[in-house]
């Protein structure tokens, strides 16, 4: 089933939560299976730490996730739902890379910025 929404998504949150390492490891087989069911490794997709109203429960650093995001060419940002930080800029900038990946030569960046992710 999870397949078959994955076939069909334009875009992808991953979120894990801050405060929970486990739920930072179980992001990684996720993000494999959308490149897998899409058979693209640029698929519009962002990776969100969640909970950061949690700092003092922090098991997940800033650093991890940002490198994460890195290895994965995709934007990282960390967000609060419970006080909705970042949550509007979450859901622009997934929106965002979607119209970008349909336009033609959605593959290139479109700059600088881009080009480093």
């Amino acid at each position: 089933m999870r397949d078959l929404y994955i076939k069909n998504g334009q875009g992808f949150i991953l979120v894990y939560s801050l405060v929970n390492q486990q739920s930072f490891q179980d992001i990684k087989p996720m993000r494999d299976q959308i490149i897998r069911v899409k058979r693209y490794e640029r698929v519009p997709m962002i990776l969100v730490g969640n909970k950061v109203d949690l700092e003092g429960e922090r098991e997940v650093s800033f650093g991890e996730g940002k490198a994460l995001a890195e290895e994965w060419s995709c934007p990282f940002m960390e967000t609060s739902a419970k006080h909705k930080a970042s949550v509007d800029e979450l859901f622009a900038e997934i929106v965002r890379q979607m119209n970008y990946a349909a336009q033609p030569g959605g593959d290139e960046p479109c700059c600088a910025a881009c080009a480093i992710l």
